[in-house]
């Protein structure tokens, strides 16, 4: 084998970081604080600050591949321990809060985390939870020392308090890119949350790939309010892209009312937005209710559970904001496919051309996908035949911390998603249900993504959810169950001639249920378990 003659530089995370504060050292950081207050610096103080934070780390014996955990919000102070923990080589675990307790013990103590920083809003949390917790040596709640309350958490100190030292004559280590840098758990519904273990390698490649044209477009002029949790799949990478690109970087902190991120939205002139569909649900709801806009935003990225075409089609016509739907998972970094336009849509009526950018996208570089049908048979790209979605690239796992779960991957060595769906000829993904979701009605299947959104669709509705219960003759029919907006009425025949128009006759649901609410797991996605198991005898209540 002949090498290049190129210079063998490791991709750290920590050059991101390096990066951003010698070429955009004034470009903003903002956050809303738990007292409502804003800070804001540039990415230079945010630089500085990081090292002083990986410097007291080592200081306290923190060694590379130790696990430092978070409990903590989106704000500046968990920006920096992006930087302060993984660019010294150790692991970054950002725990869930909304997690069971019970889950929340038992990651953290699978994870072996010495070091957890707890944010403010999460005090009583952390404080009921730290008995049971005896890998954790140090406790850092981030704030300064005038703001640190009275606490039982054993030897806790305000986060300020922690960097005392300065930065001077600290400079960022570096060793293998393959080493791990970040630790999320999946928040599965069923058994032991389990460990996606990314690498300094992996977060690098997928930062360059999510900030690229063909997926999310960030460039330095870009203003991005960074809804999405930074402990759920870290924030689909918005930590690692800003400082790459030089944008700005706008962060809501505890308060995620409508109020709140509106406010944000419009005084931090934000441009660009990423959150889970439940969000832009309730912010478009208190927008129209006192008619707002949406200020200078143009792009959002909205992600999580399918995205109903009737929001994509709102936001676009009435505020002229672009949805960018992707599609992924924590196993991927998160994002595999993400709904960008493509010339050849170009010249396609407004109706099919919008039909098709909503589905979950195109795959960018980077990744590959496989569907396969029951047989382990590859189904071809002609917009009908579907099957289990697979993947395989160099920021898709492999596998779980510390093995669990065994192996991961097909003989293949493909990641099994757990998604089912199709793609057309221009190459988007649609899915068509998760795996265990997906109804089996008379051997046919239906597709409770499309019943749900063909709801949705309807002026009325809120959010719906569509479960299969169990039917003597067809072995599944499907249920609806909805929330309507405020004041609305809607009867089961009006919602049932709706969906007529929309879906074939054989899927129409055998009865609607209206629920003030629908349940939502810690990462803003419906438990659909729950609702299969208390409606599941729903339609013959008499069946054991």
């Amino acid at each position: 084998m002949l090498r290049g003659c190129m210079q063998d530089v490791p991709l750290m995370i920590s050059s991101l970081l390096d990066y951003a504060a010698t070429n955009h050292p004034d470009r903003e950081i903002v956050s809303r604080m738990p007292d409502g207050s804003i800070h804001r610096y540039g990415y230079a103080d945010a630089h500085d600050r990081a090292k002083r934070l990986a410097k007291a780390l080592l200081g306290c014996g923190i060694r590379p591949g130790d696990r430092i955990a978070t409990l903590a919000t989106n704000s500046f102070r968990h920006f920096e321990c992006f930087y302060g923990v993984s660019g010294i080589g150790a692991v970054l675990h950002t725990v869930n809060p909304r997690l069971f307790e019970t889950q929340i013990d038992y990651i953290v103590t699978h994870a072996e985390d010495r070091v957890l920083f707890v944010d403010l809003p999460y005090m009583e949390l952390a404080e009921r939870i730290a008995p049971k917790l005896a890998c954790v040596e140090r406790w850092v709640v981030m704030c300064d020392r005038p703001g640190l309350p009275a606490t039982s958490l054993p030897g806790a100190v305000s986060y300020e308090d922690f960097l005392h030292e300065d930065s001077d004559g600290f400079d960022w280590p570096e060793f293998d890119e393959r080493s791990a840098s970040s630790l999320c758990y999946t928040s599965g519904t069923t058994g032991h949350p389990k460990g996606v273990l990314y690498s300094h390698r992996s977060t690098l490649l997928h930062a360059m790939h999510a900030a690229q044209p063909s997926v999310l477009g960030i460039s330095p002029a870009e203003s991005l309010l960074v809804i999405a949790p930074m402990y759920h799949a870290n924030a689909w990478s918005t930590p690692y892209l800003a400082p790459m690109t030089g944008a700005k970087l706008i962060l809501p902190g505890i308060d995620m009312s409508a109020r709140n991120l509106h406010e944000l939205l419009t005084q931090e002139k934000a441009t660009f937005a990423c959150a889970v569909p439940t969000v832009w649900t309730t912010l478009l709801q208190y927008v129209e209710e006192n008619g707002f806009d949406l200020g200078g935003l143009t792009r959002a990225a909205i992600a999580g559970v399918a995205v109903p075409p009737a929001m994509i089609q709102h936001l676009l016509t009435r505020y002229g904001v672009s949805v960018l739907q992707f599609w992924g998972m924590t196993e991927m970094s998160p994002i595999a496919t993400i709904s960008t336009p493509i010339p050849a849509i170009a010249h396609l009526a407004e109706t099919e051309r919008l039909d098709i950018l909503c589905k979950q996208g195109r795959i960018a570089y980077g990744v590959k996908l496989k569907i396969v049908n029951q047989n382990e048979e590859r189904q071809p790209r002609d917009g009908k035949s579907f099957g289990d979605i697979r993947g395989k690239g160099p920021w898709i796992a492999d596998g779980y911390f510390k093995g669990e779960g065994g192996n991961a991957l097909d003989e293949e060595g493909w990641l099994p998603t757990g998604d089912v769906g199709f793609m057309d000829p221009y190459g988007y993904l649609k899915l068509t249900d998760r795996t265990k979701d997906v109804i089996k009605s008379g051997g046919e299947w239906v597709s409770s993504i499309d019943l749900e959104n063909a709801a949705i669709s309807h002026p009325a509705v809120q959010e719906a959810a569509v479960v299969g219960v169990f039917h003597p003759k067809w072995d599944e029919r499907p249920l609806l169950i909805l929330t309507l907006r405020p004041q609305a009425r809607l009867s089961k025949d009006e919602i049932l001639d709706h969906l007529r128009a929309r879906v074939a006759k054989w899927w129409l649901p055998d009865d609607v249920v209206v629920v003030d609410k629908l349940p939502y797991t810690a990462t803003g996605k419906i438990r659909k378990a729950d609702l299969r198991h208390e409606y599941r005898y729903y339609l013959h209540p008499q069946t054991p």
